[in-house]
This record gives C-alpha cells, structure tokens and sequence, in this order.
C-alpha cells in the first residue's frame, strides 16, 4: 500500500523542480508519533528545502499515508473518541485471550456489553448494562474527551456510562489481557493512575488480578452479585463481601443474611475453604489505612492455563473453572458449597460441623444442645449453650485443633500480640469466650466475646481454637482424659496377656491343625483357584473362617445387613477394630465359586473412591466368603426406593451420587488397567458410605477386556432386567455402552424415586424410560421428579440430568455418550445434543411381543440377577 501511495505522490509531483530530487526529498521524510491520540510531526531533511508548495503536497501525502497505517495498525485492543464500538464490533486484547463487544445471554435477545473469553464468547465475565438491556442492534460505545465511557441506545439516551474518579483531556480505554477494561490518560503507566477499571465493578466473575473489598478512602465497595438467572445478568439475589467489621473476612450473602462464609485470613489463605487451595494460585490480603481487600493471582510457574474463572452461580453456590484445551471445554474445579458444612452455621452456635462425622454436627465439650428435641431430629440451627455459666477468675481453656474458626464480624485483633500474651488477655476480659492465632505462623491475637458461630473441623489444614470453660468442666475434662489413658494402659496389658495366652494355644494346637489345614489346602488348589483366583492371577489376603466367625457373632441375624443374589451378608467387626461387610455365598449357588473367582479378579485389580474396596476373601471346604469394607449407608435402592428415607436425599446430594456414579463407570472403562464392563449395575448394587459418596459394588458379573477390544457377544444373558439395554438383552451383545444404558436408567431411577420395572402410570402402561421421554416430548420435564424434590431450587440442573440420562438409554448404542462425555456433561454448562427415542418404548408386556424370542432366558418382572456367568 505505502509503494502505490508513493508512487501516485511522486508522478502527479513530477512537474516541481527543486535543488533535490522528489526521491531524495520522500526517502528523507523523518516520522514523530506522540502520544496515544497518535498526532504526527515530521521533517523534511534541511539539504533538501522546497518551495512551499511543494512543501505543502509532502506534508498532505505524509499525513493522509501514516493515518491510513495507523487504522490499520492500532484500535484492536484501545478505543479513543476518534472510535467508537457499535453492535457487532470489537475490542481484542493485545494477545488475543478476552474480547470486548455485544452479546445476548442464554435465551434472551436482549444485547449487553460485555467481555469474555475468545476462547469462550458464551461465558462472559464482566457485564456493562446488566441491569439496563438495549432491545434491539443499536448499542454504541464511544468514550469522551474526559475519559468516560458511555454506552448509547438508537434514540441517542445513555442507557449506561462510567464513573470515573477524574478526568483527562488525552484519555482512552484499553482492554488488557487481564480481562480488565481500563481508562487511562496518555502518560499513565500504573494501576494507580487509571481513571477507571471494570475490575472495581465486577459482576458475577472473579477473576486472577480483582479485588473484593473497599477503599477506605473513597469508600467504594468491590463486590460480587450473582445473576438472576442464566438469561439476565441483572444482580440477583446473592453476593459476595469482604465484611470489614471485626477481623475482615470474606461472606456470601442473600440480601442482607449471611448463607456461606470463606473465613479470614490467616496469612497463608481464606481459612473457610482450604480445599479451593491450590499450589497454582497466590492469594493476597491487603489491610491498609487506605483500602482492605482479598485478591489472587495465578502463579506463573505453575503451568496452569490462564483460562480460569470464579463463577457466583445464580444460586448461592461459587463455582472454581478452568479451560480444558483437550476438550475445548470449561471444566469445573472446585465449589463453595460442596457439603453441609459450608452452609453458615449449619450447627448454630457453641457446635461444631465434621463432614466426616455422623451425625455431622456436635457441640463443644462442656456445651449441650438447646433444644435435644431438635437435635435428635436433625435440625442442628438451634445450637448449643453452655452447661455451667463462667465465673471469670478461675476459668480455662481447651484447644481444639484444625478448625474453621468462627465468624470473626465480632472479634477483637492484634498483629502485635503472641498466643500467651492472646490468651492472658482474653482471661482478663471475663466477657471473652475464646482466643486464636491471627496468622498460622503463630503470630498475631484473635479475641471473641460472643458466641462462636460456624466451626468446621477439617481433616487437615485448619488453625487452632482456644474455647473457655469453666473450671469444673476443665477438670472434667481432665478427669476424663486421664480416665480414657488409664483404661488404655489396662487395655493394653489385658491383650498382651490374651496374646501370650493364644500363642501358647496356638503352638499347643499348631500340630493337629497343620494337617487340617494343608488338607484344606490342597483341596483349593486341586480345584485350581487360590483365594477364588486362579494360580496365574493376582493372589489376594485371605481370612480364617473362625475369623470370620468371630467378626459377624457366628453370622448372628443381628448382624444380617442384607441379601444378595449369591447369599447373604453380614457385618462383622475384626479384632483390631476394624468393621467388615462379609458376602458369604450360598451352598447351593452353583456358580458361586466361578462368581466370587470372578469377583476378586476383578476388583483385586481397581481401586477408586468411587468403587467398593475389597480386604479379602475366605474359602475353607464348602465356605465361599468375600470381605468388603463396611459401608454403613447400605445400598440406594434403602433410600430412593422408600418413601421415608428418600427425603433425606435432597438435591445436591442426588446430583453428588449420579456424578459419583459416572465417576467410578469413567475408571472402569478408561482409566483401569484394563476396560472392565461392571454388566450389573442397579441401584442394589450402589453403596453408599457415611458422607453418601456412592460406591459401585458387586463385580461378580463383571467382564474385562484387554487391548483394543471394546465389545463382546455371549450367548447367556446375565444382569438384571430394567438395566440392560436392548442390544444385550436380545443379541447378546454387551460393551461399555451397556453400562452406560444401566448408569441412565439409573440416574432416571434416582431422578424420579421410581423403579423402572414397576413403573405404573394411570395414563399409560410405558415403564419409566418411556414415561420419561413422553414427558420429555411434551415439555413436563419436572413431572418426573421424585414429590421430595418439588422445592429444589436449581431447576435448571435437575433439566440438565435428565436429558443426560435420555441421552444414556437411547436405543442405539452408537447415539450414547460415553462415560467421558457424560463426566463432562453432568459437570460443565456444555451444550447437549438432542436425545432420541429411549429403548423399550413400548407398552408394557414386552415379552408377548416375542422381542426376547430368540433367546433362552426369559425376562421376569422383579429385579433378581440372573446368575449365569460364562468364562473370561
């Protein structure tokens, strides 16, 4: 372009004479740019002097050329008053990583000016107009002499401008690769200087470089409000503060109440939420006479990408996302409200909340429940008061250690004082309740003088509380503490004797069982199996059958927790203390030693927080026993399945056992050591521990598949009716869709509280699956919620599973997702394809149909195994 313009200028110049040639004189030309409005000087070289009009056609030329190169070189990333951004325009960061530009959220048509990610333009972090939308195309940004923004509807109104804490004659806005929109003057070069930033009005999205606080000069606030919903970014009704009274610590709120609290700071992080601490993140925490506030930047030689975000979810719930490149997909890290212990003061006052506790909350030693009526029934608000009233002289202290400590709105802080000098203080002070360690380093002083509201106990990390009590409870305490050691030091002398007893038992009674057992032995080996496994497979701990006898009380009926297809199991406790869930096979199952073989090969081989785990086995003569660890929830079939305690599935802990679920499926397919088809999976066969993480149980009927195999046939159907998908029940074909059909049946299952095989509409005779895609088809999605969940709040997430789950029992095996894309789907806002028909979507009676003709099982209309199991 510069070489045609040259050229043009030169021929229509040639006919002026001067001293110099017209090349000498162009190549001469020296360009001045200054400032950030890029006005232009130049000089023409002194050997080389021109008549004026000559002078007058070189100075045209230069300035229309340079300002020609300059629109094409600046404005992707500055506006100035000579631009302004209208509807479909944009501004770019310098290294191309966030945009700024008009949008619509969700389903709305409404236009916003926002920023957002170019990697993500559906997710936008920061929102201009959010509560004043523009109908129609017509917006315009445009900034003006002074430096303030303005954005402009069709009818010329200012719909949304900035306020800019001064004003400057040179100024411009500049989108920077934080995601910040900044207005600046020509010659400002710090933060300080910045008329203006986005980051001190953020909206739902805290970002790596913001601060949530207040300057305490100006007294402007930076907070975060959620949206009203995913369609209208106007605030809604949650935010997040840093609350500056007492101690500064950082709180959600729903209008004026507190519902979640991140906690102080303790010089290292928040202490409410240290499971959102992560190596890759650097936190600050400024306290000055000028400003208080809490930030974080992303460490640089972490690694991790700077795609990232903290989302204020529209209900309550604060969300932790980073950019997964591989999947091009946001995937969701961490969130504010991931048990009952981080709602604020689950347990009311003087309590404290162990999530790995059952029940989860209690109160502090030397406190009883102020209502034992609604303790004992759940409903911990209450709190707890003290038992004996403080006398102040002659009081003292017990620590508790690893703790969330409590709301600090209320306390009193020194940076100066150590914990002796802290807890003299709080002794002198009789209103004083408990005293901390401002910081972890062991520095600092943290008063109370209320009571102590939203205690956590961690499993690490945490600080240390110092609670008052009075003295007779502090001796107490002592009492009981010197009691426990006692009773440890006789305890231990009684076993030491026991054990001096057994051996010599033991060496006396060695002989006569050693020919026992090698009979034993042999037997088991002749039959080619050691601990149910072949010689050639992994060996396996194996148990003494009087052990177990010992363990389950002699298989008493009280310890009888249940029945499974092959027999009955029982809890039982070991020696050391350690409780056991044991599988004891029938005598008359004919296949129970080819299950129980086929188990432990299985499982023996797994291990994830998602799958049960297995100690062990016992196999003496006719006695086949498998011995898991106790999980003392039983199975979900107890709890979705009855009408009582389906209430105490609410729906976060619903969404935490699907996710569970798929969690334990993804190991098994993908990330084993080989691909194992589970081909029984059912809500009988889902466990669920004392927090309710779910764990995928039963394996006897489990199929592994080594190398690139990815599917099998067989000609005898095992599983259970209602679970298996239709390629399997009348081919025989079986691969790791099939347990994706038996996981969406499932998630239907806990969905709707409902069994799939005695599914009973008065509408229809259709099983569950075809009941739900009617529903589906006609737009009555939530019909198909279990009657407990009708008060959930996140609607939109309960629409998100069930499509999930239709998804999952589509007919073809090829239309399922697999258990990637669904870890995926139930865990990110990613867009979902359209379900088609689910399998079996027939009226019922399936079977005079002659669907299963083919075949020489039958289908019944309960839910037992069949139990045939063909080799491996």
């Amino acid at each position: 372009m510069m070489s045609r313009e040259r050229d043009k200028f030169l021929n229509s110049a040639s006919r002026f004479n001067g001293p110099c040639s017209l090349e000498q004189s162009f190549y001469g030309i020296t360009v001045y740019i200054i400032n950030y409005d890029f006005s232009i000087k130049f000089r023409l070289p002194s050997t080389c002097p021109l008549s004026k009009t000559m002078r007058s056609l070189v100075s045209l030329f230069v300035t229309s050329l340079f300002a020609s190169f300059l629109s094409s070189f600046s404005a992707l990333d500055i506006l100035t008053t000579h631009k302004l951004i209208k509807d479909g325009d944009k501004l770019v960061s310098a290294r191309g990583t966030f945009e700024l530009g008009f949008f619509s959220p969700g389903n709305s048509r409404n236009r916003y000016l926002g920023i957002w990610y170019v990697a993500s333009p559906r997710t936008p972090i920061w929102v201009a107009n959010r509560e004043a939308p523009i109908r129609d195309g017509s917006g315009i940004l445009r900034i003006t002499k002074g430096g303030i923004l303005n954005l402009i509807n069709i009818t010329g109104n200012i719909v949304w401008s900035s306020n800019a804490y001064a004003t400057a004659e040179d100024a411009f806005a500049q989108l920077l690769e934080s995601g910040n929109l900044v207005v600046r003057a020509s010659n400002g070069r710090t933060t300080e200087s910045y008329l203006w930033q986005s980051f001190d009005y953020p909206c739902d999205t805290y970002m790596p470089g913001m601060k949530i606080g207040k300057n305490l000069v100006t007294g402007l606030e930076t907070f975060l409000t959620s949206w009203k919903s995913k369609d209208d970014p106007a605030p809604g009704k949650y935010s997040i503060h840093l609350d500056t009274h007492g101690w500064p610590q950082v709180v959600i709120r729903k209008g004026t109440t507190i519902v979640s609290r991140f906690g102080s700071w303790n010089g290292l992080e928040l202490t409410g939420n240290p499971a959102r601490s992560e190596a890759s993140l650097v936190f600050q925490f400024t306290y000055s006479e000028s400003e208080v506030y809490v930030g974080y930047q992303l460490r640089k030689s972490s690694g991790l990408s700077m795609l990232s975000r903290d989302v204020l979810h529209p209900s309550g719930n604060m969300q932790r996302f980073v950019w997964i490149n591989r999947i091009q997909n946001w995937a969701l890290s961490s969130t504010s409200l991931s048990n009952q212990c981080q709602h604020y003061a689950w347990c009311g006052a003087n309590a404290v909340c162990n999530n790995n506790n059952f029940p989860i909350c209690g109160c502090l030693t030397g406190f009883s429940p102020k209502s034992p009526k609604d303790w004992n029934n759940g409903n911990w608000f209450t709190g707890c008061e003290r038992r004996t009233n403080l006398n102040c002289h002659d009081d003292g202290f017990l620590r508790y250690t690893g703790v969330k400590l409590p709301n600090t709105s209320s306390s009193f802080f020194s940076e100066t004082l150590n914990l002796k000098e802290c807890g003299q203080l709080c002794l002198s002070k009789c209103s004083c309740t408990a005293y901390a360690n401002l910081y972890v380093d062991g520095s600092g002083c943290l008063l109370w003088f209320v009571e102590l509201v939203d205690i956590i106990q961690y499993s690490e990390r945490g600080q240390d509380l110092y609670v008052r009590l009075a003295a007779s409870d502090i001796d107490s305490v002592k009492k009981m503490e010197r009691s426990n050691k006692d009773k440890r030091l006789v305890g231990i002398i009684i076993i030491c004797g026991v054990l001096v007893m057994i051996i010599f038992l033991f060496l006396g009674h060695l002989t006569y069982k050693q020919s026992d057992s090698r009979r034993k032995r042999e037997k088991v080996h002749n039959q080619d199996y050691r601990c149910g496994q072949r010689k050639e497979e992994v060996d396996w701990p194996t148990f003494d059958f009087q052990t177990i006898v010992n363990a389950t009380a002699n298989f008493s009926s009280d310890n009888k927790v249940g029945e499974g297809g092959f027999g009955p199991v029982y809890k039982g406790t070991l020696i050391d203390g350690q409780e056991i869930a044991v599988k004891r096979l029938s005598i008359n199952s004919g296949q129970g030693l080819n299950e129980l073989r086929n188990e432990v090969n299985t499982i023996a081989k797994l291990q994830h927080r998602n799958l049960v785990k297995l100690f062990g086995c016992c196999l003496e003569e006719e006695e086949k026993m498998l011995v898991y660890e106790y999980v003392p929830n039983k199975s979900l079939d107890s709890f979705i399945f009855d009408q009582t305690r389906r209430k105490l599935l609410d729906w976060p802990t619903r969404m935490h056992i699907i996710v569970g679920i798929a969690r334990g499926l993804l190991y098994l397919h993908q990330d084993s050591r080989m691909r194992i088809i589970h081909r029984d999976l059912k809500a009988s066969n889902i466990l669920l521990d004392a927090n309710m993480n779910p764990k995928i149980s039963d394996f006897g009927l489990a199929k592994a598949f080594g190398g690139d195999q990815t599917e099998a046939k067989t000609n005898r159907i095992v599983g259970t009716y209602g679970y298996m998908p239709p390629e399997y029940a009348v081919h025989g074909k079986f691969s790791v869709k099939s347990d994706v059909f038996s996981f969406g049946v499932l998630a239907l299952e806990i969905l709707s509280g409902k069994k799939n095989r005695d599914f009973s509409d008065p509408n229809h005779s259709l099983n569950l699956l075809g009941h739900s895609w009617r529903l589906w088809v006609e737009q009555r999605h939530l019909e198909l919620i279990d009657d407990s969940l009708s008060n959930a709040s996140d609607e939109t997430e309960i629409l998100r599973c069930i499509h999930i789950a239709l998804l999952c029992v589509q007919q073809s095996p090829e239309d399922r997702p697999d258990m990637l894309s669904v870890v995926v789907m139930l865990t990110s806002d990613s867009n979902l394809p359209k379900p088609k028909q689910p399998a079996f979507y027939v009226e019922r009676n399936c079977y005079n149909k002659g669907f299963l003709a083919s075949n020489q099982n039958t289908c019944s209309e309960n839910e037992v195994t069949i139990s045939v199991v063909e080799a491996r």
